[in-house]
């Protein structure tokens, strides 16, 4: 007997286990809200399907003979299954518990996400978290994840997500360079500097600012050269040259006094910006796990 053969044969074994326990086709009928003929005819598919006789039907009442004794616990043994796999979605569905997988950019997850995650976890003891910290973009489906974070301008299609903050770009130096070289007050005057980029992709040595109306761009040049956020505040606290960094990942420093904001009147309108989104796959019925986490992620980023 092929799958397919055993798969149509489910429902007539679950009805088979209802006239067992009802006691006859007719209270069965009435449990399960049909006629008592349709029950009767369901379980004769079945019994000609196994090339068996499972019930002894008399005018008074139906009785299982050896087979069907033992053919019924094989029946009750699955609608048990079906109870237990079933129980499995509505305790998961009833309240938040089980492990959310999320994947983050590296300096995003460090400086932003990772710092959130004790407070969630102590809010929600059942829930777990494995949170990824990878600038390698992950696909939600394949790679099974429940939540991703992309920083863009442009969330991609075919998800379900939401902005959790914008993202900005500052240029940053030591004030220990900025007295050796002096600070730029112009965005060609960057000519003069030792700059520190990004160098993944052609182009990224070249900056474009604006200020109102006004738009620039400079090629600039630099000793060291980095694709890391990290790297680059590495390097500008070791007073190697100004760069540019996301907001979150320079913030520290600047509040220390260890790094000094560049050109702030200008606004650099160049790569990795636009805000951090949160998404995941387009579901009807989210699990309370994921729909906490995307909650606790956006309320606590809105007050930041």
């Amino acid at each position: 007997m092929s799958t397919n053969d055993r798969t149509a044969l489910l429902p007539g074994m679950a009805v088979f286990a209802r006239v067992v326990e009802a006691g006859s086709f007719s209270a069965a009928a009435r449990q399960l809200g049909t006629t008592a003929s349709a029950v009767s005819r369901q379980v004769a598919r079945l019994e000609q399907a196994l090339s068996l006789r499972l019930l002894e039907r008399t005018t008074r009442q139906l009785r299982l003979n050896e087979a069907g004794h033992e053919f019924y616990a094989h029946c009750r043994s699955m609608l048990d299954a079906a109870d237990e796999a079933l129980a499995v979605g509505d305790r998961l569905m009833r309240r938040p518990r089980g492990l959310v997988r999320m994947s983050v950019p590296k300096a995003y997850g460090k400086f932003v996400i990772s710092p959130l995650m004790p407070g969630f976890l102590h809010r929600y003891p059942e829930v777990d978290v494995q949170l990824q910290i990878s600038d390698q973009s992950p696909s939600l489906v394949e790679d099974g994840f429940d939540l991703l974070i992309k920083v863009t301008d442009q969330p991609p299609g075919g998800l379900a997500g939401k902005p959790l903050a914008a993202v900005r770009q500052l240029l940053c130096a030591s004030p220990t360079y900025l007295r050796e070289h002096g600070t730029p007050q112009h965005p060609q005057a960057l000519l003069r500097h030792s700059c520190l980029f990004l160098g993944e992709r052609p182009g990224d040595d070249r900056w474009h600012f604006s200020n109102g109306a006004q738009q620039e761009a400079v090629t600039v040049r630099g000793r060291y050269i980095s694709n890391h956020s990290e790297a680059r505040l590495e390097a500008a606290l070791a007073d190697l040259g100004i760069t540019v960094l996301p907001h979150f990942t320079a913030e520290r420093a600047l509040a220390e006094g260890r790094l000094v904001e560049v050109l702030a009147p200008w606004r650099y309108t160049g790569s990795y910006q636009g805000a951090a989104w949160l998404l995941w796959r387009q579901n009807l019925h989210l699990p309370p796990k994921q729909r906490v986490l995307i909650d606790y992620l956006s309320e606590a980023l809105a007050q930041g």
